[in-house]
Formats: C-alpha cells, sequence, structure tokens
C-alpha cells in the first residue's frame, strides 16, 4: 500500500504541472489567457451540463473522466493552438508523437492496472471513434470557440481565423457528436465574422 500511494501522490504532484500550461484561448473576460486545467474541467462541466445532448449510449462519468485527462500530455507538450497552422509548417505527426511519449511516461506514473486504464481513455479521446470519445472530443472543440466569443474574438484575432477555418477544423468535429450544439454555436459566431469582414 506505501508504494501505491507514493505513486498516487507523484502523479498528483505531476498534473499539477498543467495549471502552468497556457493556452491560446483568453479567459471569458480576455484579462488572460485561459490555463489547460481550466480548459479540462470546464469541459468536465460541459459533460455534465449538456448530457441531455449527448448521443444515446453515451457514458457520462466515463466522458467526464476523459476530458480530465484528455490535456495532460500539454505538461510535457505544450498547447497546440489549432490554428497555428495559419501559414506555418504544422507537423501533426512529430505532435502527435510527442503527446504519446508524455502519455506513457505520465499514466506510467501511476500504479497499473490505474496507469493502463487511464492511458487507454487518453488513447480512445485521441482516436475520436467511440460514441463517449465522438461526444467528448466534440466538447473540447466547442468549448475554445464560446471563449473566443465571449472574449471578443481572442485568438482569432491572434492567428487571423476565418469562419470557413473554424467550420472545417472545429465544426465538422462539433457536429459529429452534437449537431444542435454546432447550429447553435455557428449562429452565434456567423455574426461576429461576418462584421470584421
Amino acid at each position: 500500500m506505501p508504494q501505491t500511494l507514493d505513486q498516487q501522490m507523484a502523479f498528483l504532484a505531476e498534473i499539477e504541472k498543467l495549471k502552468s500550461v497556457t493556452r491560446a484561448t483568453p479567459i471569458h473576460d480576455a484579462s488572460r489567457p485561459e490555463n489547460s486545467a481550466e480548459h479540462s474541467w470546464t469541459l468536465a462541466l460541459y459533460a455534465v451540463i449538456l448530457a441531455d445532448q449527448a448521443p444515446a449510449g453515451v457514458d457520462i462519468f466515463r466522458v467526464v473522466r476523459m476530458l480530465l485527462i484528455h490535456d495532460l500530455v500539454e505538461i510535457d507538450v505544450g498547447d497546440v493552438p489549432i490554428h497555428s497552422q495559419n501559414g506555418t509548417a504544422h507537423d501533426s505527426t512529430a505532435i502527435q508523437e510527442a503527446e504519446a511519449a508524455a502519455a506513457a511516461r505520465i499514466f506510467g506514473l501511476l500504479p497499473k492496472p490505474l496507469g493502463d486504464d487511464l492511458h487507454a481513455l487518453w488513447t480512445e479521446f485521441e482516436a475520436h471513434e467511440t460514441p463517449d470519445a465522438i461526444y467528448a472530443k466534440s466538447l473540447d472543440r466547442a468549448q475554445p470557440v464560446l471563449l473566443n466569443l465571449q472574449a471578443g474574438g481572442g485568438s482569432w484575432i491572434d492567428y487571423d481565423v476565418t469562419l470557413a477555418q473554424v467550420e472545417e477544423r472545429v465544426g465538422t468535429k462539433v457536429a459529429r457528436g452534437l449537431p444542435a450544439l454546432w447550429d447553435w454555436v455557428r449562429a452565434r459566431i456567423t455574426p461576429w465574422f461576418e462584421a470584421r469582414g
């Protein structure tokens, strides 16, 4: 038992580092960037509050667990903003490999089988093929859009993002798991982009 507790506490100490990972998206009032821990916590609440919108068969408890751990790899890799690829080389293979190595290291801090279970849950999220992962990924893509809207444009302005880019990079993933949410979001972001010309 002491060794198990040592491993659990080492993992919990490690994940505190997620609070210092800065994201591109500002918080609602644009006063500062969101951090990855805040993002994960918010997504867990999104999963609970929007549970009535989840497709049949989605296990909300599994989704909450998935969302709480989905960005732990950013402790090693940092946040890779979805729109940072505008006009630059964006090596998604290298990023995926770095994130996989980070997942192995971070979840490897935990005793088995818990570490293996959480690592498998993270892998499932990344693949976004199961109903739980599709729902989780839809929320993960929707939340930054809503923050950018609340913050007056946020990272859309920083990265010179167009509505077409949001629809392609975000809308397709949100609509896959939560089509009504994407319709709701799109109706609110379209006027913002149109007003910018």
